[in-house]
């Protein structure tokens, strides 16, 4: 099993921007690739960004050029660095660890990023 805690949530004024961090324990070697979902209220909960342990990333179409997804392997993190952040970002971000198979290793608590002026 692995345990993720995110951080770094909060409330920003659209245009700003805001840094996530995943930090994992736990099965680590197990780890294939993370990624960052969102579920804003009323909403499916969708893929934002991914990112492998070779460091092969994908991002839904709506994030790409504003999103980054970085790891630190020596601290076990994963970070989401959100610039010009719009009203529509606003949403609960959780962290999700999942094996070479696709297997769900195991889902972080959530953070809650508002977008509001």
């Amino acid at each position: 099993q692995v345990q993720l805690v995110e951080s770094g949530g909060g409330l920003v004024q659209p245009g700003g921007s805001m840094t996530l961090s995943c930090a994992a324990s736990g099965s680590i070697s197990s780890i294939f690739s993370m990624g960052w979902y969102r579920q804003a209220p009323g909403k499916q909960r969708e893929l934002v960004a991914a990112i492998t342990r070779d460091g092969i990333t994908n991002y839904r179409d709506s994030v790409k050029g504003r999103f980054t997804i970085s790891r630190d392997n020596a601290k076990n993190t994963v970070y989401l660095r959100m610039n010009s952040l719009k009203p529509e970002d606003t949403a609960a971000y959780y962290c999700k660890a999942d094996g070479r198979w696709g297997n769900t290793l195991g889902w972080g608590q959530g953070t809650q990023v508002t977008v509001s002026s």
